[in-house]
């Protein structure tokens, strides 16, 4: 029989999951609470919260495709980052996590509905942040566009200096 406790825990899961769409799961065997307590401060400062669960209310609390990605990470001592910015959550976990690197295990995570493993985290932890994405990939579209414009009025430019030269010259001849 459910208490209330595990109830009112499940549901503020639910509502994580819900505000959330990357969640970084790692294993926090042998950290101490002060630790824990420091690796949160560190976290909240990037609007990522990180939060111990049962595995087992958290499976129940996780639904859907979500659920099932993020079911085969929830064994052992399981701690898990929430956040929105999939590579800023990953960064922010890694930089926080660094001073407990041989304690805290990075397990992998959940992208949406995507499962990602530990290499994965790592990776998507190097990648620029979206908005420096974005503004890659507009320079990326805008160039070719740039080029051409700019070659097309080449021509024209190139003919109206040799229109230049040919009245200038006539003009010197007239003189």
């Amino acid at each position: 029989m459910p208490t209330e406790a595990k109830r009112e825990t499940v549901a503020e899961l639910r509502e994580e999951i819900s505000r959330n769409r990357t969640f970084i799961v790692s294993e926090y065997r042998g950290l101490k609470v002060s630790e824990l307590a420091e690796i949160r401060r560190s976290l909240r400062k990037q609007d990522v919260t990180y939060h111990v669960v049962k595995n087992r209310l958290m499976r129940i609390a996780a639904e859907g495709p979500t659920g099932e990605a993020l079911s085969p990470l929830l064994e052992g001592p399981t701690a898990i980052a929430f956040g929105n910015d999939e590579a800023g959550t990953a960064k922010a976990v890694l930089d926080a996590t660094r001073p407990f690197s041989r304690i805290i295990k990075i397990k992998g995570g959940v992208l949406g509905s995507s499962r990602i493993d530990a290499e994965g985290v790592t990776a998507l932890a190097a990648l620029p942040p979206r908005p420096v994405l974005q503004a890659r990939l507009a320079g990326a579209i805008v160039s070719p566009v740039a080029t051409l414009g700019g070659l097309l009025a080449a021509n024209l430019r190139n003919l109206a200096y040799g229109l230049q030269q040919v009245h200038d010259r006539k003009a010197a001849a007239g003189s």
